[in-house]
C-alpha cells in the first residue's frame, strides 16, 4: 500500500509535536514531510514542502499575544499564504485545519479561527479540492507549554516547581487529551473523511477549581507520600501523565528507605491506589532489556540487586538522560511517557529488576513502541 505523505505546519508546537511522533509509529501508512516554520517566510521552501505533500494538516496559529489584533492578522496570514502557495502550484492535497470552539467567541483568536475555515472552505470549492475543518475544544496533554497551551499545563508546572497557582476565572471548561485528538486526526487522514465543520468531541467537562484541586492531590500522593493515586478512569489517567511529565529529570530517580533491623533489611517499592501488575526480571552482565516506549503506561522500575544504567530519551530528541543505579542503594525510576528507555546490567553478577505498571498487559493493545535510546 501507497503511504500517505502527510505534512505538518506548526510541526513544533504542542500539537504539532505529538502529532509528528505519532505518525513515526504509524510508519506503514504514513510518511511524514518535515516542515519548519522559517518555511513560511522562504516561499521557495514552503512551495517545495506543498509539492510533496497529500496532506497538509494545518496546525500553525497564534493564540497569545499582548496585542490582539497582531493575532487576527497573523492567522489570517498565515492560511491566506498557504492558499496562495496551492493555487499557484494548482495543488489540491487534503487540507485539514485545526480550528477551536472558540470560534462563537468574542475573541481575536476564536474570530480568526472562523475566518480561516470560511476561507479554506471557500478554496476548497474554488478548487474541487478536498477540506476537513477541524472544531477542536481544549486540548492537554504532556509537554504543553504552561501560560500558553492548557491551565492543566500551566497549573501542573506550577505545582511542580513550587509556585502557587491562581484561578483567573472558575469556568467549566471541556477538555480533550491530545493522544485522542491525534489519533482522531489520524482516522481522518486515512479514512479520507472530508467536511467543512467537523467537531471533535471532549473527553469530559470539569471546573477550574476541581482540576486544581486534583493536582494538589496528585503532588501531595505522588511527591510527599510516594503513592501512586486513583486512577480507576481513563481520564485520570491523562491527567496524572499530564501532570508528572512537569517533573525535572533530577527528581525522577527516588531512593527507597529501608527498615533495617538484625534479620536483613526491608524497603516498600509500590504504593498504589490503583489496580496494576507487578513483575520481575532477571538480568545477565552486559544485556540491555526495553528500548521502547509507551503513549499511556506508568511504568516503574526498582533495581534490587546488582548494578544498572537506565536510560531515558524523549521521542524526537537526541539527548540521552542516565541513571545510575545499585540494589546496595535500592531506588526507583517511573518512566515518562513518550520515552523510549532502557535498562542494562552494568555489573559482574545477576541483575533482578522489580517493575510494576497501571495496567496489566493486553498483547492486543500493548501500548509498546519500540526506538533504540
Amino acid at each position: 500500500m501507497r503511504k500517505i505523505k502527510v505534512g505538518i505546519t506548526g510541526q513544533a508546537g504542542f500539537i504539532g509535536t505529538h502529532l509528528f511522533n505519532y505518525f513515526g509509529i504509524q510508519s506503514e501508512s504514513i510518511e511524514r514531510i518535515p516542515f519548519e516554520d522559517s518555511y513560511f517566510e522562504n516561499r521557495d521552501l514552503f512551495d517545495d514542502f506543498l509539492k510533496k505533500c497529500d496532506v497538509v494538516v494545518h496546525l500553525a496559529a497564534l493564540n497569545r499575544h499582548n496585542d490582539p489584533q497582531i493575532i487576527y492578522n497573523k492567522n489570517l496570514d498565515l492560511v491566506e499564504t498557504l492558499i496562495a502557495s496551492l493555487e499557484k502550484l494548482n495543488l489540491k492535497p487534503h487540507v485539514i485545519l485545526s480550528s477551536s470552539t472558540q470560534e462563537t467567541l468574542d475573541n481575536p483568536y476564536g474570530k480568526s479561527k472562523y475566518k480561516c475555515r470560511e476561507l479554506l472552505i471557500e478554496w476548497a470549492k474554488r478548487n474541487n479540492a478536498n477540506f476537513t475543518g477541524l472544531v477542536i475544544p481544549n486540548v492537554f496533554g504532556p509537554f504543553g507549554k504552561p501560560y500558553y497551551n492548557s491551565v492543566i499545563s500551566t497549573f501542573s508546572y506550577q505545582i511542580t516547581h513550587g509556585l502557587k497557582p491562581k484561578i483567573e476565572v472558575d469556568n467549566n471548561i471541556k477538555l480533550i487529551y491530545v493522544n485522542n485528538l491525534i489519533e482522531e486526526i489520524y482516522k481522518i487522514i486515512i479514512d479520507k473523511i472530508t467536511a467543512d465543520e467537523y467537531r471533535i468531541n471532549h473527553d469530559f467537562e470539569q471546573k477550574v477549581t476541581n482540576i486544581l484541586e486534583k493536582l494538589n492531590n496528585y503532588y501531595t500522593l505522588y511527591y510527599e507520600k510516594y503513592t501512586i493515586p486513583n486512577l480507576s478512569d481513563i481520564n485520570e489517567v491523562a491527567i496524572f501523565n499530564t501532570f508528572r511529565s512537569y517533573f525535572d529529570y533530577d527528581i525522577i530517580l527516588r531512593e527507597l528507605e529501608l527498615k533495617t533491623d538484625e534479620r536483613g533489611y526491608l524497603s516498600e517499592i509500590i504504593k498504589a491506589q490503583t489496580a496494576g501488575q507487578s513483575f520481575f526480571s532477571s538480568t545477565k552482565p552486559g544485556i540491555v532489556r526495553g528500548n521502547h516506549f509507551h503513549l499511556r503506561k506508568i511504568e516503574r522500575f526498582g533495581v534490587i540487586k546488582g548494578e544498572a544504567i537506565i536510560r531515558l530519551r524523549k521521542i524526537g530528541t537526541s539527548d540521552i538522560i542516565e541513571y545510575k543505579v545499585s540494589g546496595n542503594k535500592p531506588s526507583y525510576i517511573d518512566i515518562p511517557i513518550w520515552h523510549t528507555h532502557n535498562i542494562q546490567n552494568i555489573g559482574n553478577t545477576e541483575l533482578l529488576t522489580f517493575f510494576w505498571a497501571n495496567e496489566i498487559f493486553n498483547p492486543n493493545n500493548a501500548d509498546t513502541y519500540y526506538e533504540e535510546v
